[in-house]
């Protein structure tokens, strides 16, 4: 999931944690301090996910365990989603699953025809602590999806299968990626994308 860089952000560019960093794999903790580090973090996180020509981006995937997640990303019919969600929960999913290309910043330049439900509904907070529910379909439902996924300690090679999953994991050992040994951590990007 990429998208050109949009300008605007003050944030400043993290390293990229990479398939392998245990980080990745472990489920997030919830955010109790809204203050501005958190503040700081989102637009760190934003200015990441531009720099890396992503649609979305959760806090581990800077080496951050907390239940954060950016997006930029369109939807099928090309409208734009543009926020933030403080501890979010995939409350919602329906519609077909429908099996469409996905990637990953955190695996880059591999992709799969990953299964996710056409509609998601995502509920959280923002920055202040008002409450948010944000609702997406298409491509967007996908993103939301696989953020959710990332801050319960998944990936999206998870859903994969078969054939498809054997592909990815050859390319991502091919690329000097793989799942982490217990203890182990990769080393993060300093250029990512």
């Amino acid at each position: 999931m990429r998208r050109g860089t949009i300008p605007g952000s003050s944030g400043r560019v993290r390293p990229m944690r990479l398939l392998g960093d245990r980080g990745l794999a472990a489920p997030c903790e919830e955010v109790t301090a809204f203050d501005a580090e958190l503040a700081r973090l989102v637009e760190d996180m934003f200015a990441t996910m531009y720099a890396a020509s992503g649609v979305g981006l959760a806090a581990n995937q800077i080496g951050v365990p907390l239940r954060v997640f950016v997006y930029d990303c369109p939807d099928d019919e090309d409208r734009r989603h543009l926020g933030h969600i403080v501890n979010p929960r995939l409350v919602a999913t329906d519609g077909p699953v429908i099996r469409g290309p996905e990637g990953c910043l955190s695996v880059p330049g591999i992709e799969a025809g990953t299964p996710r439900f056409d509609e998601a509904v995502v509920e959280g907070v923002r920055l202040d602590g008002s409450p948010v529910t944000v609702r997406g379909t298409g491509f967007f439902a996908r993103c939301l999806q696989h953020e959710c996924d990332h801050l319960d300690g998944g990936l999206y090679l998870d859903h994969l299968t078969g054939a498809r999953r054997w592909r990815a994991l050859r390319a991502a050992r091919r690329a000097g990626l793989s799942p982490a040994e217990a203890g182990a951590e990769a080393p993060a990007l300093d250029r990512v994308g």
